[in-house]
């Protein structure tokens, strides 16, 4: 059997769960959505597929993402919940060695955005927020660091896993990219009546940092549309929706609107990529939905 789950904090901690409930051996396959969604991954068998699409040729199933859903019988579980690794949890209840259930009340809160203006402006004050945004939300392969977070999360406390070496340095790290990401967003944000606006396609090298921080550098805002392109292929681009988790106001569903343009995800975030020929097509419209602001579950 082997994982095979999205590199993300919720992810990390979904592999950990699965690992230890399942006694899994093998290395955990860590894989974007839209990569398993072209077909671009085997499946093996006996696939653990947790936090992304269904795939046919996978075992069980764990997800969470409400473009997700399939009506077919499958093994495993589905259902909108706050994070794929609370399923998991829920699912395999008894055969876990150790108390996951701070780790996993923790994932719940951050991957279903639950957090504090507090947490989002000085995250080394969180101990999980701030592991969690080491987990760097960029287009570049880290597998070693992540595979170290699911070995250390699933032998020691939060307060020993701070205090690797590595993970230090990680943390450090973030506080420096977090600022050079606020300097990014206030340089290339606009505020389009309730939508906040973050076209980086101009740029070559593109700052990660803590993608909340937008809500608060533009409260005014309801959503959040940035767009930019695929690492370094220009022929590609890659456009994120997120709901303001501070202005509750969006009525949109994020991830409906976008499995309309290839995509999809949550309600509220979600993402999408096509070719760049398809931009001056897609990206207004996708503009004039969040401005209409309009309900798109009713249709």
């Amino acid at each position: 059997m082997q994982v095979i789950t999205r590199p993300d904090f919720d992810g990390i901690v979904c592999a950990v769960l699965l690992l230890e409930a399942l006694g899994i051996k093998e290395p955990v396959k860590w894989v974007e959505p839209s990569t398993l969604q072209r077909g671009l991954v085997e499946i093996g068998k006996g696939a653990v597929i947790a936090n992304l699409p269904y795939n046919d040729g996978c075992t069980l199933w764990f997800d969470h993402h409400f473009t997700n859903r399939i009506h077919r019988p499958f093994r495993g579980a589905f259902k909108i919940a706050p994070s794929a690794a609370g399923i998991i949890f829920e699912y395999y209840k008894g055969r876990f060695k150790r108390d996951y259930c701070k780790l996993v009340a923790e994932t719940d809160k951050i991957d279903s955005a639950d957090l504090t203006l507090d947490e989002v402006l000085h995250p080394e004050r969180y101990n999980y927020v701030m592991l969690s945004m080491t987990v760097a939300d960029g287009d570049d392969p880290d597998e070693i660091y992540w595979n170290k977070l699911v070995d250390l999360l699933g032998k020691f406390d939060i307060q020993e896993v701070l205090e690797d070496p590595d993970v230090i340095q990680r943390c450090h790290d973030v506080i420096i990219q977090n600022e050079k990401y606020a300097t990014c967003l206030k340089e290339n944000t606009r505020l389009e009546k309730h939508v906040a606006i973050t076209d980086l396609r101009h740029l070559g090298k593109i700052p990660v940092g803590n993608r909340f921080l937008v809500y608060s550098l533009f409260p005014e805002s309801v959503v959040h549309l940035r767009i930019r392109y695929e690492n370094q292929n220009r022929n590609m681009i890659i456009v994120n929706v997120g709901h303001s988790i501070f202005n509750r106001n969006c009525n949109v569903n994020a991830g409906l609107l976008l499995s309309g343009f290839g995509g999809g995800g949550h309600r509220a975030a979600a993402s999408t990529r096509f070719p760049v020929s398809k931009a001056d097509e897609y990206i207004p419209k996708i503009m004039d939905a969040l401005l209409k602001n309009e309900n798109n579950e009713k249709r």
